[in-house]
């Protein structure tokens, strides 16, 4: 009978070095192939016979975010983050891939015009604004910023006194809530781009897990909206309109999943972002119905960097690692653990598999 604790050893078609190669892309058909022989050869069942869940999360592990070609490179302080983070996952995927239940990836999601994209706003001049900036309702009422009316016409049928609204009220939100000010970042994961997609050796590992376990490749896309950002893979940063209306909704079905799992481990980009927002939410969501729960969520912190933005002499024009050792260190208070993912998973503490 197999031992879901064992660790597994690494396929031989794995090159770590693909993690830090943009255009590397896997051969599904051929993995396959792969995973028929290596499940044969390491006595690896269907999840489906799994009697522990244990749920994997991967979020927004793209290419924007995963190399120095990306619009939006997660370079942490050490300026290979995402790169070396890719390939601790893959790994870590490989390694363990007997024990996990599920993978699911999560899928940052973009179009041209969107909230947090400087094409959707000009300032007093009628100019675009640049990224890397903030924008506040007080520069809206000021006049200093305001949406491009360019948008009006598909966003909101031509109303454009209702779009001002509309943004002076969700800067108001986010502001009042406390999260985040409004943030220009540059275009990255839009939809049917390069940089959309998965890195290659992440993508590669999650075939193979599916293919090898008989488990199906689940994704959570998110990120669509144009009137508001979606950090987290659980809910969209503000849910209503000022006119009373529904923005957006939670996502209830995904929160079910995850709150139902035996155990879930999480990694990703970005630890100061994404990452740490849907962990927020899914700590919101474990207090409501049990705090006690939040000791089967593990965070891979070998597995996520924070975003930074070099200012081109050798420093940082913004650094948000702060941010995220304090987000780490707030989950572990709540009872979160976390744990690296060279630690074999007997190690980990409350984790009772077979």
């Amino acid at each position: 009978m197999k031992n879901p604790i064992k660790e597994l050893p690494l396929p031989s078609f794995y090159r770590p070095d693909n993690a830090g190669n943009y255009g590397y892309g896997p051969n599904a058909g051929k993995l396959q192939g792969e995973a028929a022989t290596w499940r044969a050869a390491n006595d690896v069942t269907p999840s489906a016979t799994d009697t522990f869940n244990l749920h994997l999360l991967l979020i927004d592990v793209q290419k924007d975010f995963c190399f120095p070609e990306g619009s939006l490179y997660v370079a942490g302080r050490s300026g290979k983050g995402a790169i070396d983070d890719s390939r601790r996952i893959a790994e870590f995927m490989y390694r363990n891939l007997g024990a996990l239940t599920n993978v699911t990836t999560t899928l940052d999601t973009h179009f041209a015009y969107q909230i947090f994209f400087p094409s959707f706003w000009v300032d007093q001049n009628d100019q675009q604004l640049t990224p890397y900036r903030e924008v506040t309702r007080e520069q809206i009422e000021r006049g200093q910023v305001r949406p491009n009316p360019a948008v009006a016409k598909w966003l909101c049928g031509g109303n454009y006194p209702w779009l001002l609204k509309q943004v002076k009220y969700y800067c108001e939100e986010l502001e009042r809530a406390g999260k985040y000010t409004l943030y220009l970042w540059p275009p990255h994961c839009l939809l049917g781009g390069d940089g959309h997609a998965l890195a290659g050796v992440v993508q590669e590992a999650r075939l193979f897990h599916a293919f090898a376990r008989s488990s199906q490749s689940w994704c959570e896309v998110k990120g669509g909206n144009p009137l508001t950002e979606n950090y987290s893979v659980l809910r969209p940063e503000v849910l209503s309109r000022h006119d009373g209306q529904p923005l957006a909704q939670r996502n209830t079905q995904f929160i079910k999943t995850l709150l139902t799992a035996d155990a879930v481990v999480i990694a990703g980009q970005a630890a100061s972002h994404c990452v740490k927002s849907s962990i927020d939410d899914l700590l919101t969501e474990i207090v409501a119905q049990d705090a006690a729960l939040a000791r089967k969520v593990y965070l891979l912190t070998d597995c996520m960097s924070a975003v930074t933005v070099p200012d081109g002499k050798g420093g940082f024009a913004a650094d948000f690692t702060p941010q995220a050792d304090a987000a780490l260190k707030r989950f572990a208070d709540a009872g979160m653990h976390l744990v690296k993912s060279t630690t074999p998973l007997a190690s980990w503490p409350d984790l009772r598999i077979g």
